[in-house]
């Protein structure tokens, strides 16, 4: 063998891969320490900021240098680290800030998911139900500030998509928008807001309908809220009911009995939106395949094809009748489902 000609590439892909765990460990200990924070108020040294927070200097230079490799942060020639855009996502408070979601995607029932991932390769299903005893949503009903976390980091990660669905859907025409699973009803605003005329009801577990975002002074006497549970039943009277990023959570047969709770109260005329990303053709890097393996270890759900969602609207007695790509990181998808008996011609373009 000629070690000369040797293509050095392949390896920089397995280890790089092998090591990712250090990324996701170093981002969410950076973003812990609100260190995004301070360098907004001006650049600054690792001795600068390790003072401002307690840890060691030199680790810390080591650990910024790793994320301005990535582009995070940027370093100049005097050794203080300045914001790059991503890093502008890191602060508290910041428009479209993700910090909480890398709290939330740090915190340590995803590592545990993660150090059972080949537990979870060999079930085909999360492994969080052996290591807490009990399914992870009534692991968060059980604690308060583990959920709280959860619901934190889900209102941070969403905003970016719920701002992208906002601006692609046209909500003008519908009178009564149903969020289904709708959180603490950040899209449910957005969309309010594109539409004086419409009221809404959010629908969701108590424990999330408790820190909803709905009580501001420009939604005044449009909005009530509901709990319940998504397998048992939906709210009747919508003519505009959404779901999303709520279907990849759950298996098939889970997603069937969703979809079928919406089936029973859509009204003639009505729609149903699912909102989620569509996987690409095989050997497409894309973000959907880290998500995919994210909902593998952690929950029962999964990412899907478009023909994969379509077989589950069929068996649910629906009909795709359109498909609108967003702006958003996850290249969300805005997939409009009408009832079967509705025979409608597709309303896509270019299909």
């Amino acid at each position: 063998m000629d070690l000369g000609s040797h293509d050095p590439a392949p390896d920089r892909t397995v280890l790089s891969l092998t090591m990712g765990f250090l990324a996701s460990a170093a981002i969410g200990a950076v973003v812990r320490l609100d260190i995004a924070d301070h360098i907004a108020q001006q650049p600054r040294t690792a001795a600068d900021l390790a003072e401002l927070t307690g840890v060691d200097a030199t680790g810390l230079q080591r650990t910024l240098r790793f994320l301005a490799g990535s582009g995070t942060f940027y370093e100049d020639g005097s050794g203080r680290f300045h914001l790059t855009a991503a890093a502008e996502r890191l602060r508290t408070g910041a428009p479209q800030s993700l910090r909480d979601a890398v709290v939330f995607l740090t915190e340590p029932m995803f590592w545990q998911a993660a150090g059972n991932f080949g537990a979870s390769l060999r079930r085909g299903s999360s492994t969080l139900d052996e290591i807490f005893g009990v399914p992870l949503w009534e692991h968060l009903a059980a604690h308060p500030d583990a959920a709280a976390i959860f619901d934190a980091g889900m209102v941070s990660y969403s905003a970016p998509q719920d701002a992208a669905i906002a601006d692609t859907f046209d909500v003008s025409g519908y009178r009564r928008i149903v969020d289904v699973g709708g959180g603490r009803g950040g899209l449910l605003s957005l969309l309010l807001s594109r539409n004086p005329q419409a009221t809404g009801l959010l629908y969701d577990r108590a424990p999330v309908l408790g820190t909803h975002l709905l009580d501001i002074p420009e939604l005044a006497g449009r909005w009530t809220v509901e709990a319940g549970d998504f397998f048992e039943s939906v709210p009747a009277d919508g003519d505009l009911y959404v779901l999303k990023h709520i279907l990849h959570d759950w298996n098939d047969d889970e997603c069937i009995r969703i979809l079928r709770r919406c089936r029973e109260v859509m009204l003639p005329g009505s729609r149903l939106l699912v909102a989620e990303s569509i996987a690409p053709p095989p050997n497409t890097p894309h973000y959907v395949w880290s998500l995919d393996l994210m909902m593998l270890a952690a929950l029962t759900g999964r990412e899907r094809t478009r023909e994969e969602f379509e077989q589950l609207f069929e068996a649910a007695e629906l009909a795709l009748v359109r498909v609108q790509t967003t702006a958003s990181y996850s290249s969300m998808a805005i997939m409009e489902v009408v009832p079967c008996e509705r025979t409608v011609a597709s309303e896509e373009t270019g299909r």
